[in-house]
């Protein structure tokens, strides 16, 4: 029975209808036949986003590694702008890579359609950034929305209008203005709000009227809609006139669209209650999404106290002018961008910008500080909230560096440890190393982030570089009479010497580590002699001694509950099961390995740990296996921007050997490069023996596809007919008739259904 087969990519679900935009659909359609990057250009409030979203939905399946949408609205630093696609992406900065170089990369021979939302802030450094990449990557389409054009090479720019609105006469009949696009989003969402409401001959001249008012804006449109609830569409069109009226003079002049939108968007702020604007205005401390917990210890005050936020924050839901949305079971909240620029205005206005601003840093360190020891034993939930709040977090560390307060800056990104490792080695260096260059914070976070920045060199393959940071390391904690983070400085820079191949140096720092740990209670000090003693023994080739440690950090690391020192020793003792000749051990200990660092997303280890799977299959005669795993293993590291290290070096090199001789060069390469495609999950599941053989990736060689041929198979196993395909990518019927029946020719197969269940066993 075929699986089912997702869509690749990240596009969201639509939590509302989409409404209209038949003309602005065809168009883009139109222009990305032949054109690479079409930039959809318009005001706020225009639905841009909602406009690229649903094209990108119907496209999505044309291409064959998906639709993306890189979300730029929260991204406030132009150099961020390359990690905000990466982590869009799933792509992890995790070694010595540049985030750019990474990208380019990966993105060099997929074949997907990016979405780049919300770019007019960000220009200087998304403009070069598509460049690039479409300069780089051949088969990448791009779409981008924006309030002005990207001004690049190539680009395509459909300015997006209003929608539809009815005439002004009133002479449409009732049926007519029922599939007029404005008129359609009022009544959706005000029937959606009142749950009563209804487009009648009795009402249809008053919502003509008020949706002309609007200019067929959207956003102004859903934010009158949702009033309906307590008001009727007269008052609601009496009361924005009054308003309008205002900005005119009294007369009946059009105002410019912005001017609507802000009138509109001023008349619903004017409904609110006292409390409901003083949250609202708040809100836009926050750079990202935000959580319950962070507005009540951000935006809270005599004026409106915690035990009320709850309501207050529903009531600005209903409103629509926060937006509600579930991460991984927890309630989030955001505001639209429109509606953020103009809570910036009215915080400005309540002389609340500093105050705000320094209550938000100051939960963001507190926050970081109490998390920062229990993290490593709570990694995955951790995790989850990092990469909830990071892009609050940065807008915290940019205003710690904007206003030179090094001390709180540090106190944030040393906290941040876990994060930097696992997703942002090379970012950590952009925060790291202007805070540190003042010198300036507590002793024990000094010890922290010099320990930190040697460990990120370490993880970017440069001891060098970690030295000298690790040396500040000691000498802190020496000086201000700190045994158990001396200790800690002290394995650190054991390890590092013996990266860079000073042994005896290593040798001297783990003695006096040695001697330091037995008499400090604590398990950071512990866990990191412990793996810096088995570290010592394996470079010496002391294969007893390295597997004592290591067995005492499995045993240490799970009574602790620290997941990426289990990880780490676990990966010890497969390394010393091939040093010692034992395969089946060595498989079994890289394989337990392997599941943790699926646990945990280290995707760095899970690299390490499919390139071990490959070498295992290549030893087990297990040679298809062995080329595909190898593939994936380089495609994840790839992706991760590192390149496998140390003693499985060279065991890799004579598993391909192995491999290849047994497979011939030509089907080695064919099945490599399945590997390269089959996906992170799907390897995962091969090396941890989860998918039978059967469910090996088919490469292109196998199948005898061409190109065209595979997307046609893809869109079939979708269900689509001959039609719909034609129409989906832009040829005749009679051509996709014959894409067809070549490719039931070659595969062998007698119905489309056989072509789905072999789309669904091939992870094509």
């Amino acid at each position: 029975m075929a699986r089912s087969r997702h869509p690749l990519g990240n596009l969201p679900a639509e939590t509302t209808s989409f409404v209209g935009r038949r003309r602005e659909l065809g168009e883009v359609r139109k222009k990305l036949t032949t054109a690479r990057l079409v930039s959809l250009v318009g005001p706020g409030g225009v639905g841009k986003t909602r406009l690229a979203l649903r094209t990108a939905a119907d496209l999505g399946r044309g291409f064959v590694d998906g639709a993306w949408l890189v979300e730029l609205a929260e991204v406030r630093d132009g150099a961020l702008v390359t990690n905000a696609v990466l982590a869009a992406l799933d792509l992890r900065d995790q070694a010595g890579m540049k985030p750019l170089h990474i990208l380019l990369a990966d993105l060099r021979n997929r074949q997907l359609l990016l979405v780049l939302d919300n770019c007019e802030h960000l220009l200087g450094a998304v403009a070069p950034l598509v460049a690039e990449v479409l300069a780089a990557a051949p088969k990448l389409t791009v779409i981008t929305t924006s309030r002005e054009p990207l001004q690049v090479p190539g680009e395509h720019v459909i300015p997006i209008p209003p929608l539809q609105v009815p005439p002004a006469d009133g002479t449409a009949p009732l049926a007519q203005l029922r599939h007029n696009e404005a008129v359609i989003l009022f009544s959706e969402r005000a029937g959606a709000a009142s749950g009563s409401f209804e487009l009648t001959s009795s009402n249809q001249a008053v919502v003509v009227a008020l949706c002309r008012r609007l200019d067929g804006l959207p956003l102004a449109i859903e934010l009158a809609a949702v009033r309906t609830r307590v008001l009727s569409v007269e008052q609601i069109l009496d009361r924005l006139s009054d308003r309008l009226a205002l900005l005119t003079g009294g007369g009946r002049a059009a105002l410019p669209r912005h001017q609507t939108l802000r009138a509109t968007i001023d008349w619903s702020y004017d409904l609110l209650t006292a409390a409901e604007q003083m949250l609202f205005r708040r809100l836009c401390v926050f750079a990202g999404r935000f959580t319950l917990e962070d507005v009540e210890s951000v935006c809270t005050s005599n004026e409106l106290l915690t035990k009320g936020t709850l309501d207050v924050l529903s009531a600005l839901v209903d409103k629509s002018l926060i937006t509600k949305e579930d991460v991984r079971g927890l309630a989030c909240y955001r505001l639209h961008e429109t509606l953020r620029e103009y809570a910036i205005l009215k915080l400005r206005d309540a002389h609340e910008e500093e105050l705000l601003a320094e209550r938000c840093l100051e939960h963001y360190r507190t926050t970081c500080l109490r998390s920062a020891d229990q993290a490593r034993y709570r990694l995955v939930e951790w995790l989850a909230w990092a990469e909830l709040e990071i892009d609050n977090i940065r807008a915290v560390l940019q205003q710690c560096l904007t206003r030179g307060d090094s001390a709180r800056g540090l106190d944030i990104a040393a906290s941040m440890k876990y994060y930097w490792i696992t997703h942002g080695t090379t970012e950590s260096l952009g925060w790291l190393d202007p805070l540190l260059a003042s010198g300036e914070a507590s002793p024990v976070t000094l010890v922290r982030a010099y320990y930190l920045r040697g460990w990120l060199s370490v993880l970017r393959a440069d001891p060098a570089a970690a030295r000298p940071w690790i040396a500040r390391a000691v000498a802190t904690a020496r000086e201000t009479e700190k045994p158990a983070l001396l200790s800690e400085s002290l394995s650190m820079a054991a390890t590092i010497e013996n990266v860079a191949g000073e042994h005896e140096m290593a040798r001297r720092y783990l003695d006096e580590a040695e001697a330091i740990t037995p008499g400090v209670d604590d398990f950071p000090a512990r866990i990191e002699l412990v793996q810096s003693r088995a570290i010592h023994a394996i470079f010496q080739r002391d294969l007893a001694t390295a597997g004592k440690a290591s067995l005492e950090g499995v045993r240490l690391s799970r009574e602790a509950g620290d997941l990426y020192q289990l990880e780490a020793m676990l990966r010890n003792l497969g390394m010393l099961g091939v040093m010692s000749g034992d395969f089946h051990t060595a498989n079994s200990e890289f394989n337990e390995a392997l599941r943790v660092a699926r646990t945990i997303d280290n995707r760095l280890a899970q690299s390490y740990g499919l390139a071990a799977a490959g070498w295992y299959a290549a030893n087990t005669g297990q040679a298809r296996a062995a080329a595909q795993l190898l593939g994936a293993a380089e495609a994840l590291g790839t992706q991760t921007g590192a390149d496998i290290m140390g003693p499985l070096v060279p065991l890799l090199t004579q598993a391909k050997e192995w491999a290849m001789g047994a497979l011939g060069s030509s089907k080695f390469e064919a099945e490599f490069k399945a590997g390269n495609r089959l996906g992170r999950e799907a390897a995962l599941r091969l090396a941890l023996g989860e998918s039978d053989q059967v469910e090996l990736a088919i490469s292109n060689g196998d199948s005898g596809l061409a190109k065209r041929e595979l997307e046609v198979a893809r869109l079939v196993a979708d269900g689509l007919s001959n039609k719909q395909i034609a129409a989906r990518l832009f040829i005749s019927d009679r051509t996709v008739a014959t894409h067809v029946g070549n490719i039931l020719n070659k595969l062998g197969l007698n119905s489309r259904a056989q072509v789905a269940s072999w789309m669904a066993s091939s992870n094509h």
